[in-house]
């Protein structure tokens, strides 16, 4: 689920930890992004066959049989394959030694060069990740560290339960404590992991190409803190769907969904006042011509916003952006002060019409409600293998300390093995988002245009293109698989055609 409606101007694209290894899956359940993130991606579609109540909104079936684990290790080999097609696809469009047609007269051949060099050390970078997550994901459910980790939280619990008071150290054998125990584990596992990748990336491509600004004090407190976020977040969201899980009863998918979605509500407040200040500095844009230019354009679009931020985005890297989020009649406008140092105040205005025409065209909205009805559904299909004995077992939870005192399988477990195997399904809601994404900023251009913006948002974009060094050739199958903005030679040929329409109609 995305936690907050938020929709970025621009992509950067060739995204260096494209896709994820299983601790990487379970850390991103429920651990808060330090930025906005810009995909729609369910939050807890995960599941477990610990209630045994036979009515369920879709009845389950015998699937006695049924080879789970190799149909998941066959997947995900088939999806690395596939996106390694892909990947060298994109390649050999990165390596074309002059740039598109489109963008030669506007880009010298010395910024070609290095826009080409960061783009495919990024690309060599992003595929050893990507084997690398690969292999850990087949590595770790092969050798059976799901269970490991599951009987281990039992074990360390017990033996803190001897130092509780009776009715403590009951709670703290319980499934639910041991379930929250279980999931911190697995998110620290995957921060252990996945360090010496973003370190990499961050200080030595990113350092390389001149984009980092973190010093190496600031990355480890921006460690820090996420680590406290996952301890204060995690345990009452995690505490919170086994509970449901284990008394919800046939209605499971509307208590989950429900929870989810409150959830969200919630962390969409608190996430501007109390998550977002943790990791950035938002002042309010001082007076002066740009914020009377950008208040003009909110007013004459009857835009409620209430709050225009600037952010300290080139504390950490010299990226540019801009983007828009809150719900209702409380709109909030946050600008990275990179983009204001690289960019004119028009082309800082234009930037803003096309966020304001995801607003005004209802994009959030429609995106945030076929992003519930996504996860309804899944919920909903979880209730096929809630009674499963045969999902769990196939990844090692069948006996011993890998069951509850019931015999079933702990609920939330559950809940993550049905995302294994509807893993599937998660590859075309991906491709399907990215597609409805690309349609809406295609339409949000097309309003920046209609407002009288289209030049400058033009120019704004090639701006931004040449600060932040973006793959200027891409393969049109990478990225109409990957890409959840429309490549920048493909927005500048729709925004020249929308402009022309414009210059027609006013003669």
């Amino acid at each position: 689920m995305q936690l907050l409606p938020c929709i970025p101007l621009y992509e950067q694209p060739d995204n260096p930890f494209p896709r994820k290894g299983f601790l990487t899956h379970m850390y991103i359940l429920a651990t808060p992004p330090p930025t906005p993130s810009p995909q729609c991606t369910p939050m807890a579609t995960v599941t477990a066959p610990g209630n045994t109540s036979s009515g369920c909104m879709f009845s389950s079936f015998n699937d006695e049989g049924v080879p789970y684990l190799q149909i998941f290790i066959g997947f995900t080999v088939a999806v690395y394959l596939f996106h390694t097609y892909l990947d060298v696809r994109q390649l050999r469009a990165l390596r074309r030694p002059q740039p598109p047609p489109a963008l030669a007269a506007l880009f010298t051949k010395e910024l070609y060069d290095k826009t080409q060099s960061y783009s495919i050390e990024k690309w060599w970078f992003a595929s050893a990740h990507s084997l690398y997550s690969v292999m850990e994901t087949l590595v770790l459910i092969l050798t059976g560290w799901l269970p490991y980790v599951w009987t281990a939280s039992g074990a360390v619990l017990a033996a803190a339960s001897t130092h509780l008071s009776p009715g403590w150290a009951a709670w703290g054998r319980g499934e639910i404590a041991q379930t929250v125990v279980f999931v911190l584990a697995l998110c620290l596992g995957n921060m252990v992991l996945e360090l010496p990748w973003g370190i990499y990336s961050t200080f030595v491509i990113e350092q390389r190409h001149g984009f980092n600004k973190q010093t190496p004090g600031l990355y480890v407190s921006d460690l820090i803190k996420q680590m406290l976020l996952a301890v204060v977040l995690l345990p009452p969201i995690v505490a919170g769907v086994t509970y449901i899980l284990q008394v919800a009863g046939p209605l499971v998918p509307l208590y989950l969904w429900a929870f989810v979605f409150a959830l969200s509500l919630f962390l969409m407040t608190i996430y501007p006042v109390v998550i977002a200040p943790l990791f950035n500095k938002y002042e309010p844009l001082p007076e002066g011509s740009l914020r009377s230019k950008i208040e003009a354009l909110a007013g004459s679009l009857r835009f409620p916003l209430r709050k225009l931020y600037r952010m300290d985005g080139s504390r950490r890297s010299a990226h540019s952006n801009a983007y828009m989020y809150g719900f209702f009649n409380n709109k909030r406008i946050v600008l990275y002060d990179t983009l204001i140092q690289q960019c004119s105040e028009e082309q800082v205005v234009a930037v803003l019409a096309h966020e304001l025409g995801h607003w005004k065209l209802r994009h959030t909205p429609l995106l945030f409600v076929v992003n519930q009805v996504v996860l309804l559904s899944q919920f909903s299909l979880f209730t096929l293998v809630r009674n499963s004995t045969a999902l769990p077992a196939a990844f090692g939870f069948a006996t011993g300390g890998t069951l509850t005192a019931a015999g079933t399988a702990p609920a939330f477990v559950a809940l993550i093995l049905f995302q294994f195997i509807v893993s599937p399904l998660d590859e075309v809601i991906q491709y399907g988002s990215n597609v409805v994404s690309r349609m809406f900023e295609f339409q949000a251009d097309g309003f920046a245009v209609r407002t009288g913006h289209g030049p400058h948002l033009r120019s704004a974009l090639l701006r931004m293109e040449e600060e932040n060094k973006g793959a200027m050739h891409v393969d049109p199958w990478y990225s109409s698989y990957h890409y959840s903005h429309p490549p920048l030679v493909d927005r500048l040929r729709a925004i020249d055609a929308a402009q022309k329409e414009q210059e027609k109609k006013a003669k």
